[in-house]
Parts: structure tokens; sequence; C-alpha cells
């Protein structure tokens, strides 16, 4: 993206952008990409490190291990690795391998399910591969602290042996020599040392000239000597000797290992970018969590549609202030390309055009940005900026003759990829002439098919982009009330710069304020009147439209309430008929089966018995029922006149009523629970708790 004046980033904070970036990054590969970042205009690029971002993001979010632990700067020994002749120390090559480890590691976390999860992420890796080799062959030199194994050739296995055989005889002809010493007499506190990687006895310097052997030096107090006894002479030179033979056999190998890996110093270099560009993923996907940046619709196109963005310096400031920020919602497309943000001094105008331009270079520099998920916005070429006072000393230019100068550049290098934002458009100079250029050079930048942001207290220029195609009005909320900015955007309706409102805010005497008022055209005074009203109408249909909707809400969430209650009796009424239909059922089955079982009570009576119309009276009662309930009534009746229940055992001989069908009977036997009870003629099986003791009541009055 090409930057105009060069200042651009400074002036829109994107460099604080790029410090808060670099803190997050560990390495010095990602340190270096972080401070120098760039803002790209391809889309299929942008589109590639915002998923990556996004996909990390997700990662951290639900704390899942991802391992990019390797973030040492190891650039200087990968490239003596491919230097032919160098020779890289143990320690280096064990950093060496902790990287083809750390990429190990890397290459098995994408899995089959994790390179359809996150194939953004797994993309940085995708045109390279894992070589194992690379750690089999410093394996087989190196032990894990980078010291070069006895096995690692067959000479320095030798050497290493005469080492330890001359070391051990070394030992004990030292240790004798030591006691002989002590108990002559001459041996110091201090029974021994090394000089010059020679083994020495110390000795009381009174007595060096007793000791032979070499004189190695006097303490700083001239009362210890350090002598090299003559017993101890040729084997030190010995192991001297293979002292080196063992550092020259160590040097070969190590230049060997070297030499070995040297085919493999790209692919490494290519391994320590891959971890590069995870450390710098990781710390973008960390500065998006600390800004609560999201992944918005990316389009090839000028367009600007954000819904809720927020200034991220802001956001983060008010964050760990406690305090809310105010998020911007705002549309520029083709119909609306250029928005004039009109309203009083230290009311956000400024900060809302910094929050739409420094939100677009973070996108294009391939950061998540503070907006809505749903947001849509373009890619641009050019951005453009002019804010403050840019008056030049050095150049002899005047604020008005710099602001032109920008115009300039402005008007003659835009096109529908240009972006660009212009604070206080026309100040400078005369109202009327400096309102009159602004026009002109807005209606400029409109046949360009630029897209930008202006601010102003023009009233002409309110007025021009009320009726000019393309150019729309937007002010910033004021609280005329209590005389405090709301630093909120509306589009479609221009502000008012609340002059007299603000200088009664600061304490100025009514009687100046209303001198002022006076001095102003009736015209223009009526109308920044009519601003203002307007502006508060609009705040309080707001506050009334919330109202309204916070009411809309309750009223839904009462319904759903009702309709779940009103569900619930639904059911229980259901449940309740369904029981009741069950009882009637189970009463008809109960029914039949007991007529079943009387049937089979007279077809044996039938068989038994002469009096066979009485049996088929009998038959005819049990299956023809109409107005069974009237005859049993009448019948009850009847027998509530002739009998009357007593409180009495049921035992065999007594006489009875059936509750049920209001009979009488004779009990002929019990049989547990069940009595036979003599009808007539015929004998029932009946349940004892359906019978109840009765006597005539003429036979009880008597």
């Amino acid at each position: 993206m090409k930057l105009y004046p060069e200042s651009a980033a400074v002036q829109l904070e994107f460099d604080k952008i790029k410090a808060l970036l670099t803190a997050h990054c560990n390495g010095e590969y990602a340190k270096h990409k972080a401070e120098q970042l760039r803002i790209h205009t391809k889309k299929e690029y942008i589109e590639l490190e915002l998923q990556q971002t996004n996909e990390y993001k997700l990662l951290l979010q639900n704390a899942q291990y991802f391992p990019n632990d390797f973030t040492i700067n190891i650039s200087r020994q990968i490239k003596l690795l491919g230097i032919p002749g160098s020779t890289i120390s143990g320690e280096e090559f064990m950093l060496i391998r902790r990287l083809a480890d750390s990429m190990e590691k890397v290459f098995r976390w994408f899995d089959n399910e994790r390179r359809i999860a996150y194939p953004a992420l797994q993309k940085v890796i995708e045109q390279s591969y894992y070589e194992k080799t690379i750690i089999l062959l410093i394996d087989e030199v190196l032990d894990e602290t980078g010291y070069v194994k006895d096995t690692a050739s067959p000479d320095l296995q030798r050497i290493r042996m005469s080492l330890f055989r001359k070391r051990n005889e070394l030992r004990k002809v030292f240790e004798k020599v030591v006691a002989r010493l002590n108990k002559a007499g001459y041996a110091a506190d201090i029974d021994e040392s090394f000089s010059n990687g020679r083994r020495v006895v110390a000795v009381f310097s009174e007595h060096k000239r007793q000791v032979k052997g070499i004189l190695h030096g006097e303490s700083d107090s001239r009362k210890t000597a350090f002598i090299e006894p003559e017993e101890t002479i040729e084997l030190n030179n010995e192991l001297y000797t293979l002292e080196n033979d063992e550092r020259r056999e160590v040097q070969r190998v190590l230049k060997a290992l070297t030499s070995s890996l040297s085919v493999y110093s790209s692919l490494l270099q290519t391994y320590y970018s891959f971890a590069g560009e995870y450390d710098f993923i990781r710390a973008k996907a960390k500065l998006a969590i600390d800004v609560n940046g999201n992944y918005p619709n990316v389009l090839d196109k000028a367009i600007i549609d954000i819904k809720d963005a927020y200034h991220p310096l802001l956001y983060l400031y008010n964050k760990r202030s406690g305090r809310s920020t105010i998020p911007v919602t705002l549309t520029l497309d083709d119909k609306k390309r250029i928005l004039v943000i009109s309203g009083p001094n230290a009311g956000g105008k400024t900060v809302t055009m910094k929050t739409i331009g420094l939100n677009q270079m973070m996108l294009q520099s391939g950061l998540l940005v503070p907006v809505h998920p749903a947001s849509q916005m373009g890619i641009f070429k050019q951005l453009y900026i002019h804010i403050g006072d840019t008056q030049s000393i050095e150049f002899e230019l005047s604020t008005y003759s710099s602001h032109l100068l920008h115009m300039k550049h402005f008007i003659e290098n835009a096109n529908g990829r240009t972006l660009f934002f212009i604070d206080e458009l026309g100040s400078g100079s005369d109202p009327n002439l400096g309102g009159s250029f602004a026009e002109v050079i807005m209606e400029e930048l409109s046949k360009k098919h630029a897209m930008g942001i202006v601010t102003t207290h023009y009233l002409n220029l309110k007025v021009m982009a009320n009726h000019t195609v393309g150019i729309v009005n937007g002010a910033m909320s004021f609280d005329e009330v209590h005389l405090q900015p709301l630093y909120k955007l509306i589009v479609g309706k221009p502000g008012s710069s609340y002059t007299f409102s603000i200088a009664e805010r600061i304490g100025l005497s009514k009687q100046l304020i209303n001198r002022a008022r006076t001095l102003v055209e009736e015209d223009h005074f009526r109308l920044d009147k009519l601003l203002n009203r307007t502006e508060q109408d609009q705040q309080r249909l707001e506050k009334e439209k919330k109202e309204l909707n916070k009411l809309l809400q309750e009223n839904e969430k009462l319904r759903k309430e009702m309709e779940k209650v009103m569900d619930k009796e639904r059911h229980r009424q259901q449940v309740e008929i369904l029981h009741h239909q069950n009882k009637i059922t189970e009463a008809k089955i109960a029914d039949l089966k007991e007529t079943e079982r009387r049937l089979k009570q007279i077809m044996l009576e039938w068989r038994k018995t002469d009096k066979k119309e009485e049996v088929i009276k009998q038959i005819q009662n049990l299956l023809f029922k109409k107005n069974e309930q009237a005859v049993t009534n009448k019948m009850a009746k009847k027998l509530d006149a002739k009998y009357q229940e007593i409180k009495a055992d049921i035992a065999v001989g007594v006489k009875v009523k059936m509750k049920k069908n209001h009979q009488i009977g004779v009990v002929k036997e019990i049989k547990g629970k069940r009595a036979v009870v003599q009808i007539g003629l015929l004998p029932m099986s009946v349940e004892i708790t359906d019978l109840v003791v009765v006597e005539e009541k003429q036979q009880a009055e008597a």
C-alpha cells in the first residue's frame, strides 16, 4: 500500500500497533518481521494471513497446545553449516538438534484431522518435509549435553582410554608425593592445584628448594609455592600430549559432522523460518485477543462496511481503566463514497477517522481487527491522510499553504482504490474562501471515485453533502443537557458545532455569549439552532427506541414463558384424558369378563334346572341392558323400601345385597375373599367387598 505522507503510519499510530505486536514475539525472526510489518494489497495473501491468525487465536482460546517452542536465534550457525570447511561446536549442534526436534513435533501435530481443521496453519509447512537423518547424525556423535561421545571414532575411543589410564597412574604417583611431603611438613594447607593444565603440589615457600621439580609460580602472599614434582613430569607430558590429540580428534569429528549436515543447511534454514513464522502468527493471535480482534469478510474492491469497530489502542486504554469504548458503525460504497463529519470539538471526529484508517492498515497487514465478524472490508492500494497542523518553517509554508499542497497531491493521484482522511478541510483561511476551495476539493475527489472521510465545521460543506451524489453527512452526538460529547457517530445528518453550548460549559459569562450571538447572521444562527434541536430530538428518539426494544424483548420473553405454561397445561390435560379413558376401558373389560363368567354359570344352570324360562329371563337381563341404569335405579329404590343395610359380618346363611346390581341373595358358602351367593335359582361367586348384609324392614320393626 502506498502511504502519503511518509508519516501517515505514525499519524494513524500504526507504529504503536507494531510495537505491541513485537512485544508478543519471542524470537528474533518474528520480532524483525513485526518491526518490518508490510501493508499488502493482494487479497489472497491478506486472507491467508488473517486465516492463519484466526486459527491460532482459536487454539489459544481453547487452550490447545501447538509445538512451536523453538525461538532461539541460530541463523549464524545455520549459515556456518553451509560454508565448506567450517566447524560448529557441540553446543551449537544441540541448538540445531532442538530446531529439528521442534519441527518433528510440528509435522506430527498436523494429523489428518488437524490438516482439515487448520488448513491455513498447515500451509506454512505444506511444501516441505521432515528429515529424521539430521537428529540421527547428531545423536551418533554427541550426547544430550553436546559432548562428543567416545564412540564417535575409533581413534577418539583409543585416545580417551589412554587418557583414563594415564590419569589414574598420575593420580597414584601424585598421591604418594603429597603423602611424602605432608610427612616431611613441606606441604601447605592446599595439598594440590593445577597450573597451565599440569598437576602441581602446594608447598611452603621456605621449603621449595627441598622439593625436586619444576616451579610453576607462587601465591600473591609469597608464602606458598606451586611445584610440579619430578616424579610426575613425564606423566604430565604424556597426559598433555594425549589431551592435545583428543582436542584434535574432537575437532576433526565435529568438522566431519558439520560436513555431513551441510547438505541439510537449506532445509534447516527453512525449518528456522517455519519456527519464526509460527512465532509471528502466535504474536498476531495474542494481539488479536488483547484488542478483541475478529476476522471480517474481505472483498477485493473499495468498500467499508464495518459494524461495532473500535480503535484498538483506545480499546486497550479504556479496558485497563475499566471504562467502556463507543464503537463506530459505518458504510461507504459506490453510492456513498465520502463522509463529511461535523460536530463539536473534542467530540470524537478525529478518533473516528483514525479508527477507520488504523483498522484498514491492520487488516491489510494480516492482523485481525476489532470489528464485528459480520463486517465487510475492502482492499485499498493508496492511503492518504491530512491531520493536524502541517506548517513548515523549513520550506516557508504556512498552515493553509501546506494544506493546499497536500490537497494538490490528493487530487492529482487519487483513484478508485484510494482511501483518504482529511481533518478540518478548508481550515486556516477565510471561512468563505476556504469553504469554497473545500467544496471544489471534495467534488474533485468524488469525481476520482476516491473514498474517504472529511471533518469540518463549515456550513457550506454540510449543505453540499446534503445534495451531492456520493457525499453523505455525519454527526458526532452531543448531550446538550449535560454539555458533554457522546462520541457516537450518526450517519445521514449534519451536526452542530455547539459553539455557544461549549462556551457555557467552560464558564464564559452569559453577557459575552449573548453579544456573540447578536453578531452571528440570523440565518446561520437559526440553522445551527435547528441542527441542535434536530440532534436532541434524534437522541430522544434513539432513547425511546431502546426503551421500546427493551419492552418488546420483555414482552417476547413473557410470551414464550406463557406458551411454555400453556403447553404444559395442554400436556397435563391430555394425560388426564388418556388416564380417564384407560380407566373406562379397564371398567369395560372387567364388565365383559363378569358377563362372560355369568354366562358360563347360566349355561351350567340351564343344563341342571327344569325351569328354562327363568334362565332365559336371566340371559335377557344380562345381555340386553337397555335402560339398565333406570332399571337399576328403580330396583335400588324398591330394595331400599323393602330392605335396610345393617352392620354385620358376611357369614353363611345371611341375606346380602350386591352393591353393583342391587340384587338380594343368601350366602351359601365362603371361599377366601369370595362368597357363593344364591340369587333366585342361580348361585354366583362374588367378591366379599361387593356385598353388604341386609334385613327386611318389617322384621327389623318387629
